[in-house]
Formats: C-alpha cells, sequence, structure tokens
C-alpha cells in the first residue's frame, strides 16, 4: 500500500508537467481530465496513508513538491492565459507565499529542527490547496467548455456555465489567497516560536 501511496504522489508531479504542454497546444478537455485526477490523488492518497498507518517521510516529501508542483504551475499558466489583474495578483502572493514558507522551512533544517504541516483536519495549509485546486479546474473547465462552443450552440446550460464558471473561479482563487496569507502568518508564530530553541 504504501508504493502505491507513492505513486499517486509521483503521479502529481508527472501531471504537474504534463499539463504545460496540454495547455500549450490547447487539448483543453485532456487538460480538465488530467489536472483533476492528479487533483483528487492528493486527498486520495493522504486517506490511505491515514487509514492503513503506512506514512513515510519520502511520501510526505513527494506529497508536498506534488501539490506545490501541480498548483502552481498551473496557476502560472493561467495568468499566461489570462493576464489580468484579479488573476495575477492572488498568484503572485500565493507562489510568494509557498517561497516564504520554503525559506523559513529550510532555515529551520540548518539547524536541524523541523516545522511540519499542521495535522489538522481543516488547517488553513490544507483549505488553501484545496481552493486553490477548486479554483484551477473551473478555470481549465470554462476553457474546455468555450473551445467546445459552436455558432450552432444554443444549449442555455452551457452559456450559463460560461457565465458563471469563472466569477466561481475568481471567488476561490481570492479565498484561497486569504486562506494562503493566514497559513502565512500561522507558520510566521510557529516559526518564531522555534526560534527560541535555538542557542
Amino acid at each position: 500500500m504504501k508504493a502505491f501511496v507513492n505513486f499517486l504522489s509521483a503521479f502529481r508531479i508527472v501531471a504537474a508537467f504534463l499539463i504545460i504542454p496540454t495547455i500549450m497546444l490547447k487539448w483543453s478537455w485532456v487538460t480538465v481530465i488530467l489536472y483533476a485526477l492528479a487533483a483528487m490523488s492528493d486527498w486520495f492518497d493522504g486517506f490511505l496513508a491515514r487509514k492503513y498507518n503506512c506514512c513515510s517521510k519520502l511520501g510526505g516529501v513527494m506529497d508536498h513538491i506534488g501539490d506545490k508542483l501541480l498548483v502552481c504551475n498551473t496557476l502560472i499558466l493561467l495568468t499566461l492565459m489570462m493576464p489580468v489583474w484579479f488573476i495575477v495578483i492572488p498568484v503572485m502572493l500565493m507562489i510568494a507565499r509557498e517561497l516564504y514558507i520554503s525559506g523559513l522551512r529550510e532555515f529551520l533544517g540548518t539547524q536541524k529542527i523541523e516545522m511540519p504541516v499542521p495535522k489538522a483536519r481543516f488547517s488553513m495549509g490544507k483549505i488553501k490547496t484545496a481552493s486553490q485546486m477548486v479554483a484551477t479546474v473551473v478555470f481549465l473547465l470554462w476553457f474546455a467548455i468555450g473551445s467546445s462552443i459552436t455558432p450552432a450552440t444554443d444549449s442555455r446550460v452551457i452559456f450559463f456555465l460560461i457565465y458563471r464558471l469563472p466569477q466561481i473561479g475568481i471567488f476561490c482563487l481570492w479565498f484561497s489567497l486569504a486562506a494562503s496569507l493566514w497559513s502565512a502568518v500561522q507558520y510566521t508564530f510557529t516559526f518564531t516560536a522555534k526560534l527560541k530553541k535555538i542557542k
């Protein structure tokens, strides 16, 4: 089971890079399916690791890397596809947050002090990641539906989705920014507390 859990994390890392050419080639539905599978694997491997008690340091690292690559790669590509301030600003701030937290962890690592991810079921970090993934898949679905519309299309459902999906995506993106910044504050307090252990 541990091997399968690690495979899911490895799949997420591979998917993070496979998504780049699918977006560039405008294979919209392939992108949606690939991203959705990768996002679901994030929940699934965590569930299996906890249920069967097969957590490992390697698996934790791979899971962390897979999440960051999947979300950050896709968000950067979205800013290229939609270079507007209400997309670019939250993406830039969220990526800056990831670099900031990585810097804190790296410093503590040099002092042989760990700063683990909070294990709470509804931690801000998990809420941030989930809302980022929802926002991203909503935007990708919006692009896929838009690419499928033809002059003969007269479905009210399709046009309703074309109108509502970007609104949902923008809301989730800014919500994830709020969760991201709050999570950064929590990590900063944790970092400050751990600094006291350094002599």
